[in-house]
């Protein structure tokens, strides 16, 4: 009896050592000016496989997400304890065979509110219409078909960088390019090899003023955040390491990648999501307590959402 009787308390139990693993460390005194001392980080829903590619929809006052595995995007708003589906199917619609990650990856909304995806399965970076369906901006490179494109961001000229790892494919025989590229798409479609130097690039990032492309690598051996100076035609030139993660402790690997309008980096990592000033010095963790995928703001860069393994946070960011 006392054994079916701790069974029954043991799902409690974990999620109350897991809420006890959610906590702010504060590394530098500058952090007290983004997070407030008595700063909570709320869990707003759960219930996700794998939650990924935050986005913060203005017009319609809501956050948007994906599952992955689940090849859904979700949507929630104030208010709500569960999120409900957006679409479904998000990345994958029958065309090729399916990976053990099939869907929309990263989400991002142009200057317009125009939201645009990264898809594993149909292996493109596409847009939503006006009308609701979905527009291919490109699906390959040179003629071959991308990996799985996996995280993107939109310059104030439309032009969209992102990345692509293999992670979305079915398996090697699939895959086309012999490397994990970091690429730019311009608004008419026309695509160009940014990088090919990382083994898995994953979150892409921009600079406030555009000059600098943010790159996370969620490499074992490598975990590392690269930064990138942009050039005027929106190619790079050089690049380095704008933090090694290697000696971090915690679950997760860099990922995600958002920067706020005074260039404080913020980017998923060992432990959570890791808040870095400009000049990337580490100013402190937002601990979850799981591998964190991804971060978004929200409401005016008031809040900051976190898609955390299976669920969203959201804590408060000071003015």
């Amino acid at each position: 009896m006392k054994a079916l009787r701790f069974l029954a308390l043991l799902p409690a139990l974990v999620s109350a050592l897991v809420s006890a693993q959610e906590s702010i460390e504060r590394l530098d005194p500058a952090l007290d000016a983004i997070l407030a001392p008595d700063v909570k980080i709320e869990t707003l829903c759960k219930g996700f496989d794998w939650a990924e590619g935050p986005v913060w929809d203005e017009k319609e006052k809501r956050l948007l997400f994906s599952d992955v595995p689940r090849n859904t995007i979700y949507q929630w708003k104030e208010g709500e304890t569960e999120a409900s589906v957006f679409m479904k199917p998000s990345g994958f619609t029958g065309v090729t065979e399916a990976g053990r990650e099939p869907g929309s990856n990263g989400l991002a909304m142009d200057a317009k509110g125009q939201l645009h995806f990264c898809e594993h399965g149909d292996r493109r970076v596409s847009y939503l219409t006006p009308g609701g369906g979905k527009r291919t901006l490109a699906d390959n490179y040179n003629g071959k078909r991308f990996n799985s494109p996996n995280d993107l961001a939109i310059a104030t000229n439309g032009d969209v960088y992102f990345t692509d790892p293999p992670y979305g494919l079915a398996g090697e025989e699939f895959r086309e390019i012999p490397f994990h590229g970091v690429y730019r798409v311009t608004p008419q479609g026309v695509v160009s090899l940014i990088t090919r130097d990382l083994d898995r690039p994953n979150g892409v990032a921009l600079s406030p003023d555009g000059k600098i492309l943010y790159v996370a690598q969620s490499h074992g051996p490598a975990p590392i955040i690269m930064a990138y100076p942009l050039k005027a035609d929106g190619s790079v030139e050089g690049g380095k390491v704008f933090f090694n993660c290697k000696d971090l402790k915690g679950p997760g690997s860099p990922d995600g990648i958002k920067v706020d309008a005074k260039g404080n980096v913020f980017s998923t990592g060992p432990g959570g999501c890791l808040i870095f000033n400009p000049a990337g010095k580490l100013l402190g963790r937002i601990l979850c307590g799981r591998p964190t995928a991804n971060v978004a703001f929200g409401e005016n860069g008031s809040r900051l959402y976190l898609t955390s393994d299976d669920r969203l946070l959201r804590v408060a960011l000071k003015p």
